[in-house]
């Protein structure tokens, strides 16, 4: 573990704090920077972050591709106690997102708490105590574990044959290639989600030849964007306040609109719906080419696609938009059903990513050696997004059914941590050497969350990265605020607290 950093300057100690836990925070991502924040500023400060990347940033690290921008408001995409003067647009690019992160990351001194490269691929709770092992072999100890991975970091590679044939340079979105220089070549890109939008609309103009292979049409709303002036970002650097108004009404904005929508607002799955059809029917002019982009489904049922640009590029004489099926790749390119081949030298995967595989492939292990694998057999869950039965002291961020689809992932872990921190409370405060939700109750909610997805959005037709491959929608039913609800405290007859004195009986 690492050594102990002392408390930073004017801290207020947040809970009771009679002995100090060995805490292992694993992914030095958006969330695990929050979670070592959050913990130190409540007097924790025996930390080690574990990353098995060589920098800090998550996806934002891992996704450089071109046109990469968030479609959160930038000065809502920031932590709430953290503001960030120097974006340059409402919608943040990647890279600045990425630099944000980073300078956190040096602001609050956290790099001394992270061992980078560091891949964690076991864990095992045996007498009160995590036993971690690390790819290199290395051997750890700890009395309370978080899970800081994320959801979309497992890329997700298309199951097409000839995929290996391919002679042409070929990537995930996720891997992306910038020694490889666009300029004139013939490109394909498979997938039109989110990342394939942006990717269409910021390289278009550079190929020679663009063909994007279309399985399933996507809903695209306008996005409103605006550039910073420098103005603008001289104010906020010079009143921090600013920049907590700025998150603050986004905020609020966003509250009122998103969450209701995909959680059955009638009137606002109206108004998006109405939307999106304005957006398609205004800017693609060929009638046969707006039928192709025109979905089956309704208006967000899928994960919507806020972008700028995409239609514009797809229209473009360069631009080819393939609606049948891929048969098979072949060295040269991409043939399909049809017969015809779609030659190529650079081939893009833009095939999405494991969204249900949390912290795996790490191999986990709880009471009585009782395996993740096991626990997880009829798909991944967990009590109010946070923990397990059976898992001890072990604790997640973006656990599954957290609001992903609902809200800004930023303040939903704010809200996360903030639960965390009353559960470890327990342990800190020496009235519990052991946290974990009770089973039945894990049960029981989870059968509630199940039945609920009923009246969403997400159930009106389409398939998506929102089920699992048994089916289940992994994410929240219900509104932004009763999540804040649920995260205001733990309800303690929920969980099993025990001691070493009782485990020993």
């Amino acid at each position: 573990m690492n050594a102990e950093l002392k408390p930073q300057p004017n801290i207020k100690t947040a809970i009771k704090i009679k002995r100090t836990p060995r805490v292992v925070i694993v992914g030095a991502g958006m969330s695990g920077l929050l979670s070592a924040i959050k913990l130190r500023d409540a007097g924790i400060t025996n930390i080690t972050i574990l990353e098995k990347a060589d920098k800090v940033g998550g996806t934002w690290r891992d996704n450089t591709y071109p046109g990469l921008s968030c479609d959160v408001p930038a000065h809502m995409y920031t932590y709430s106690f953290a503001g960030n003067p120097e974006y340059s647009n409402r919608y943040a690019k990647g890279p600045e997102i990425q630099a944000y992160f980073e300078r956190v990351s040096k602001e609050y001194e956290l790099e001394s708490l992270i061992q980078f490269s560091t891949e964690v691929t076991d864990a095992q709770y045996e007498n009160a105590e995590w036993r971690l092992t690390t790819a290199s072999g290395e051997q750890l100890v700890a009395d309370i574990v978080l899970c800081a991975t994320g959801v979309l970091h497992h890329p997700r590679y298309p199951d097409i044959p000839g995929l290996e044939d391919f002679n042409g340079e070929m990537w995930h979105t996720a891997r992306w290639n910038h020694n490889v220089d666009l300029t004139g070549k013939r490109v394909g890109i498979i997938g039109t989600g989110s990342t394939a939008t942006q990717i269409v609309a910021a390289i278009t103009d550079k190929v020679g030849t663009l063909n994007l292979f279309q399985r399933t049409a996507q809903w695209i709303y306008p996005l409103f964007d605006r550039e910073y002036k420098e103005s603008h970002k001289e104010k906020l650097r010079n009143d921090k306040s600013l920049s907590r108004k700025l998150h603050d009404r986004y905020s609020w904005l966003f509250n009122v609109t998103f969450p209701k929508l995909v959680t059955g607002n009638r009137l606002l799955q109206w108004l998006v719906s109405y939307t999106c059809k304005w957006h398609l029917e205004s800017k693609v002019k060929d009638p046969a080419l707006r039928e192709k982009l025109r979905p089956s489904y309704q208006a967000g049922c899928k994960r919507l696609i806020f972008a700028k640009g995409f239609y514009e590029a797809i229209q473009k004489d360069n631009a080819n938009l393939i609606t049948e099926n891929i048969e098979r790749i072949e060295p040269t390119g991409v043939r399909t059903k049809d017969g015809q081949l779609h030659e190529c030298d650079v081939l893009v995967l833009a095939t999405g990513f494991h969204a249900h595989s949390f912290m795996r492939p790490m191999e986990m292990h709880g009471v009585d050696g009782q395996s993740l694998a096991q626990l997880w057999s009829e798909g991944a869950f967990a009590h109010k997004t946070i923990s397990l039965p059976g898992f001890p002291n072990f604790f997640m961020l973006t656990g599954p059914n957290s609001p992903i689809g609902n809200f800004s992932l930023i303040a939903i872990n704010e809200l996360q941590v903030d639960y965390i921190l009353k559960l470890i409370e327990k342990w800190t405060s020496g009235e519990a050497d052991a946290i974990e939700p009770r089973a039945e109750v894990t049960s029981l909610y989870n059968q509630k969350l199940q039945d609920s997805m009923n009246h969403t959005i997400w159930v009106t037709g389409c398939k998506s990265w929102y089920f699992d491959e048994f089916g289940k929608l992994a994410m929240w039913p219900w509104s932004m605020d009763l999540f804040r609800e649920e995260m205001a405290a733990p309800k303690w007859e929920e969980f099993e607290l025990t001691t070493l004195a009782q485990n020993s009986d």
